[in-house]
C-alpha cells in the first residue's frame, strides 16, 4: 500500500528483456535520486509512477525491477530509458496517511488535454476512459503517475486538477504536456462501494 505522497524522483537508466522465460517483460533499472535506500531489500515494493513493482536488485543508488508484459501493456513509461519517474516506498502501518490509500495497481491510461499556468499553480486537464470516470467525484481522490490529487471538476470524459507549487517541485508532473499519457488509479474505496452496490442489486 502507498499514500500517493512522492518521496523522490528517479530516472530509468537501462532496460533489457527478461531472459527466461523469453518475451515475458523487461528488467528495468532505476536510479533512485534522493530516495533513502537504507531499509530497502529484494522483495520490497516501490511505486514507480504509480505502478507497484517488486525490487529484484538493490544497489547503493539504484533499484532493479522485473516488469511483466501485462504491466507494460496496461501502463505508460516503464520501458523508456531516460524517463524521470515518481518514487514512493510502501507505507508502514505507523505512517501518516498524507494522501489517500493507493494500491499501485493502475486502472487506466489517461491523456493530458491541457496544462495551463494560473499564477503559481497549474490547471491540469486530463481525459480518462469510462472505466475510470465511473469512480471520479467532485473533490474526490485520484492518483496520476503515482501522485495523490484532488478532482476539481468533471466535464464529460475530462476532469481537472489544480497542481500547487509544492507538487510541481516534488514530482514529475511539471514535465507534462498536452498529448502525453499518464497512469491513473481511481479511489480504492469508490471501487469497493461500487462493487458492493452491484452485488446487492
Amino acid at each position: 500500500m502507498f499514500t500517493g505522497i512522492i518521496e523522490a524522483i528517479g530516472e530509468i537508466k537501462r532496460t533489457h528483456p527478461i531472459a527466461e522465460p523469453s518475451n515475458h517483460g523487461l528488467s528495468v533499472y532505476i536510479s533512485t535520486g534522493a530516495l533513502d535506500l537504507s531499509d530497502m531489500k529484494v522483495g520490497d515494493s516501490v511505486a514507480v509512477n504509480g505502478v507497484c513493482l517488486t525490487v529484484t536488485e538493490a544497489m547503493d543508488d539504484a533499484l532493479g525491477f522485473d516488469v511483466s508484459q501485462e504491466t507494460l501493456r496496461c501502463t505508460h513509461g516503464l520501458d523508456q530509458v531516460g524517463k524521470r519517474v515518481n518514487l514512493e516506498k510502501a507505507m508502514r502501518l505507523s505512517d501518516r496517511l498524507g494522501g489517500h490509500m493507493v494500491s499501485g495497481h493502475v486502472d487506466a491510461l489517461g491523456s493530458v488535454v491541457a496544462y495551463e499556468t494560473t499564477g503559481e499553480s497549474v490547471d491540469l486537464v486530463l481525459k480518462a476512459p469510462p472505466s475510470a470516470l465511473d469512480f471520479l467525484v467532485h473533490k474526490g481522490s485520484i492518483t496520476v503517475n503515482g501522485v495523490s490529487l484532488t478532482v476539481n471538476r468533471i466535464d464529460g470524459d475530462e476532469f481537472s486538477i489544480n497542481l500547487i507549487p509544492h507538487t510541481l517541485a516534488m514530482t514529475t508532473l511539471s514535465e507534462l504536456e498536452p498529448g502525453m499519457a499518464v497512469n491513473l488509479e481511481t479511489d480504492m474505496l469508490a471501487r469497493y462501494v461500487a462493487r458492493l452496490m452491484t452485488i446487492q442489486r
